[in-house]
């Protein structure tokens, strides 16, 4: 098995002494953390401007400082050029985000945090920052809710094929240091989805998934690996071991997963910056994004195709919204703060972040494609979009040892924010601990609710999987989430319940016949 070691831990321990700890605080008034690098008004990645640099650049061929719209239709025209390799004369958007991945700058390793992540030095996506961890190694609690039963391991599987948190290595190195220092686990850490095997996680009290986005335990062009993968997970939680997850481990599976189920694999330049294999995720990065929008902008049949003429008809588009003066040329500058404009908004109430398919479910048109129905069921969500960044927290069930950090009182909190596909999202379905007051938004932020005729957005839960259990927390996108104590704590509670160590009521929040 490829192990991961937090070899940080040790140097980080030396600095939390002179960091100060992140933490909430008083719980019902303290201040809340600064959205992540990267993140924008309600979530958006890939820093300032997001793809509006990379397009620029490529679009400008002459490189005189302004781009044309002869030279935006040439841009277009490659792209749909280096996509048609088989040269059918229509492309998929798998094929227009292999192209875009080639002709657009990625972002750094590990989500787009900066180059100036680490002293200076990019990220190492395995390898989370000796400052996050320092602030987090401070933060710990001092005791674990519940003795172990017995000597207790836990796997964290870290593998995703979508977008590749920042903060993923983080959220690592927060699961090995909590067991370390309570003594309620020793941690393996792996970024290889192949260790999912029943002969492995035999030695295993439970699994962790780490922001796993996408299709993340697929073997591109392999089905019989793929199957054996998502069985020997099932089966290891239905059999009556604990299954936890944050953030990102609801960004999965709601998609169809095409390269992973005997489909091509995806190409190289895919794979290292994170995309998906099919179209699991939210796309990996800059590429996916623009090739989703692109679709959704020129498939006007709806056939998931795209030919030469519908992608020059979207360069003709872009060129009316960007070129407001008429001169012909767009300059730097105007091409970035316009471009965000020339691009398709979201379906109404859909928030930033949700796949085209995915904005259409629980409401009008088509529902999502579920690749993996079973695991949707058993992590209790289905990610839908990430509208919210402030939001206020209540305790669902303050009588629960996995809310007792939080003491009944309601806080704020500034993270990416995770709403749900209703296909899958059920209070019958689920022990609801912590979800947002909507009571407490302010209009604007009232204004990018999802779905406002249901106002029921959780945040943390528990349920019964077969004679296993599961803890699923939406927040921990942004790495200070991991510098608060009563956050902490939560999750060493959760997934101590998931391990089997400590008892909670997991019975569901709502009887049958209600959400």
């Amino acid at each position: 098995m490829r192990r991961h070691r937090s070899n940080v831990l040790l140097l980080a321990a030396v600095c939390a002494a002179t960091l100060a700890a992140s933490t909430m605080g008083a719980i019902g008034a303290q201040q809340a953390p600064a959205p992540g690098p990267g993140a924008g008004p309600q979530g958006g990645r890939g820093g300032r401007g997001g793809v509006a640099p990379g397009v620029f650049s490529a679009a400008d061929i002459n490189k005189d400082g302004s781009v044309t719209r002869g030279e935006l239709l040439s841009t277009l025209e490659k792209w749909f050029a280096d996509a048609d390799t088989a040269k059918t004369g229509a492309i998929t958007q798998d094929q227009l985000v292999t192209a875009l991945s080639a002709a657009l700058p990625q972002p750094p390793p590990g989500g787009g945090r900066g180059a100036a992540t680490c002293g200076g030095q990019s990220a190492n996506p395995q390898t989370p920052c000796p400052d996050d961890v320092a602030r987090m190694m401070a933060a710990l609690p001092a005791a674990a809710p519940a003795k172990a039963a017995k000597p207790r391991k836990v796997l964290v599987l870290a593998a995703t094929r979508g977008f590749v948190h920042s903060s993923i290595p983080l959220a690592a190195a927060t699961v090995e240091a909590l067991g370390n220092k309570t003594k309620a686990w020793t941690t393996t850490i792996t970024y290889n989805a192949a260790d999912i095997t029943p002969e492995n996680l035999k030695q295993y009290d439970a699994l962790f998934l780490d922001s796993t986005t996408g299709c993340f335990l697929d073997e591109p062009g392999d089905k019989a690996a793929t199957d054996a993968r998502r069985a020997a997970l099932l089966a290891f939680v239905r059999g009556g071991k604990g299954l936890a997850g944050v953030h990102a481990a609801t960004d999965s599976y709601h998609s169809n997963c095409s390269g992973g189920r005997g489909g091509a694999p995806a190409a190289p330049a895919q794979a290292a910056a994170g995309a998906p294999a099919g179209r699991g995720g939210r796309g990996g990065g800059p590429a996916g994004q623009l090739a989703g929008q692109i679709v959704t902008q020129a498939d006007k049949n709806g056939d998931q195709k795209l030919s030469l003429v519908e992608l020059g008809a979207v360069a003709d588009a872009w060129f009316e919204k960007l070129d407001t003066e008429k001169a012909g040329r767009v300059s730097q500058a105007d091409f970035a703060a316009r471009f965000a404009s020339a691009l398709p908004q979201p379906a109404p109430g859909a928030g930033r972040g949700a796949a085209p398919q995915a904005a259409a479910a629980g409401g009008e048109g088509r529902g999502p494609v579920r690749d993996w129905p079973e695991f949707n069921t058993a992590i209790g969500g289905m990610f839908l979009a990430h509208p919210f960044q402030h939001v206020w927290v209540k305790v669902d069930d303050p009588k629960s040892p996995i809310t007792a950090a939080f003491k009944g009182q309601t806080f704020e909190m500034t993270d990416e924010t995770y709403t749900m596909q209703r296909e899958v999202y059920s209070r019958q379905n689920l022990r609801v601990l912590l979800s947002v007051d909507v009571s407490k938004m302010t209009p604007d932020e009232a204004a990018r609710e999802n779905r406002p005729w249901d106002h029921d957005y959780a945040l943390s839960w528990i349920r019964r999987e077969g004679k296993g259990r599961v803890f699923y927390a939406a927040h921990g996108h942004n790495e200070a989430v991991y510098g608060m104590t009563p956050m902490l704590e939560h999750y060493l509670a959760g997934i101590q319940y998931a391990i089997g160590d400590l008892k909670a009521d997991d019975s569901p929040s709502a009887k049958s016949g209600t959400r």
